[in-house]
């Protein structure tokens, strides 16, 4: 779960109308199924031109190189998850720790899988890191789901508690980057046990 900035140091044309927007997100979508396929070094843009069937020259007109592209898409990719961070409040009302644990795993997996360049773009030389108040809104996020769970928690420490969760969470990208399919089921369920002994104790 690298976190991501929505600041750019290389720009791009911004969409005026309407065929502009479709045109970025179906470069968008292309770019990504590249970068799936073929990783963010070996991905080129005369490939992802040729895949949307428009010419390099048209690429360029919304995106000046492959650092764009890819900034674009990891950005995309932090707002669509934290969309999907926003359910795990409702989500986890009535769990156990061991239940909220899974949740959290299952949200962050499921992303993965559904996005399949996002792996490939956590090693890409993009300056990326997340609006500070981006950041903020996930830890209070969390921190109010822990609250519920133990509600004699201050703010400060249930905040404390969610910095420590995410920081473990956000440590399974790189490794599950690297690994194999049956590695990285294993490594999750590493993670797991990690994250449900800690909040075991601070959540009883």
């Amino acid at each position: 779960m690298r976190m991501v900035s929505d600041s750019s140091q290389t720009k791009r044309r911004v969409p005026q109308r309407a065929h502009g927007e479709r045109r970025v997100a179906s470069l968008l979508d292309v770019a990504a199924a590249v970068f799936a396929e073929r990783g963010y070094d070996a991905a080129t843009m005369t490939e992802v031109a040729e895949r949307a069937g428009v010419s390099i020259g048209a690429v360029y007109q919304y995106f000046p190189n492959k650092q764009a592209l890819a900034h674009a898409l990891r950005v995309q990719y932090a707002n669509e998850m934290d969309a999907s961070w926003s359910t795990l409040e409702t989500a986890a009302e009535g769990l156990s720790v061991a239940e909220l644990v899974e949740r959290i795993f299952d949200l962050l997996i499921e992303f993965m899988q559904a996005h399949p360049a996002y792996i490939p773009l956590l090693s890409a030389p993009v300056a990326y890191a997340r609006d500070p108040a981006a950041r903020d809104r996930l830890r209070e996020r969390f921190a109010k789901v822990f609250r519920q769970h133990h509600p004699a928690l201050s703010a400060e420490e249930a905040k404390r508690i969610a910095n420590v969760t995410l920081q473990v969470v956000k440590g399974l990208n790189p490794l599950y980057a690297d690994a194999k399919p049956r590695e990285r089921r294993e490594l999750v369920a590493e993670f797991k046990k990690v994250v449900t002994a800690y909040l075991s104790t601070r959540l009883a």
